[in-house]
């Protein structure tokens, strides 16, 4: 069997490398344009994918390739899925391996729209001194939509510091947190903070938008560590623009890389990041061990 893992970062690479020597796997580092992939890849019986766009006509170049593991959750965004299928290619995915790390993200994105630290980092770094009012978190309501392994750990953080919860998830819970489960309109509404932990899905793409922001309890935060394309960002900015929404904090965006001409940038409510939330050595490290032992 001949693997190749098409888009491996420095970091990645060298936990491979930590990890017993494989000879079926050969590993390219960095990001292949189409041309290079297919001559990287044009053997390959099985694929690592980390962030690569595969469409029908890549695919169709890839006459060996029987597997892709997709290294998370969110192959469809990357992936197309029919044509995979109609050439009996096999798309896996690997979850679990960061809920943790993602609900830490979520957490740091929170703590900053709550105290304000990114705005006055930049006043500071432009001679003004600004100290700016921030929230209390402790008592406050932490929404939760999708509770799935990240969500239940923004929970878990949520309680540690002091936190109510509301949890809204599309199926029956655990029966541990089920006494916070509520309506969607009822978290939306009742929450102080609203973090997005849901799998992005044709039921789910768009599901925040006009109407959902304008739901929202007024002087709100708004997190999203999960999907961009979750969310309508013209109706988020227009929220965040017009005050009803306190601040917003995003690692996940629906177009990625963020282009540099995007709205989002001119919002100085709004706190960014660059779809780092799973990006720790120890997540990274669990990713690859759960994909190759998909492999065998």
């Amino acid at each position: 069997m001949r693997i190749n893992y098409i888009d491996a970062s420095e970091m990645m690479a060298d936990l491979l490398a930590e990890l017993p020597p494989d000879p079926r796997i050969s590993v390219h580092v960095g990001d292949p344009d189409e041309e290079a992939l297919v001559a990287l890849a044009h053997e390959a019986e099985v694929i690592l994918n980390g962030h690569t766009s595969m469409g029908a006509a890549l695919l169709a170049r890839l006459p060996a390739l029987r597997r892709i593991v997709f290294l998370g959750t969110g192959a469809s965004s990357y992936i197309d899925l029919e044509a995979a299928a109609a050439r009996g290619i096999t798309v896996d995915t690997v979850s679990g391996y960061g809920d943790r790390s993602v609900a830490e993200m979520a957490l740091a994105l929170m703590l900053d729209c709550a105290r304000r630290v990114t705005q006055m980092d930049r006043d500071l770094r432009a001679g003004q001194w600004d100290p700016r009012e921030g929230m209390l978190l402790q008592g406050r309501r932490l929404g939760l939509i999708g509770f799935g392994g990240i969500g239940a750990e923004m929970a878990r953080i949520g309680r540690a510091l002091g936190m109510d919860l509301a949890i809204w998830n599309r199926s029956e819970i655990a029966e541990d947190w089920r006494g916070f489960q509520m309506p969607l309109p009822e978290v939306l509404s009742g929450s102080d903070v609203i973090s997005l932990h849901l799998a992005l899905t044709p039921q789910t793409r768009g599901l925040l938008g006009q109407e959902a922001f304008a739901a929202m309890k007024p002087g709100a935060i708004f997190v999203n560590t999960a999907r961009g394309a979750l969310v309508d960002e013209s109706a988020l900015i227009a929220a965040l623009r017009s005050g009803h929404l306190a601040q917003a904090g995003l690692d996940v965006f629906e177009t990625e890389p963020l282009p540099p001409g995007s709205p989002l940038l001119g919002c100085p409510n709004l706190v960014l990041s660059a779809h780092a939330g799973f990006k720790t050595r120890d997540a990274a490290r669990a990713l690859l061990q759960k994909a190759l032992a998909k492999i065998g």
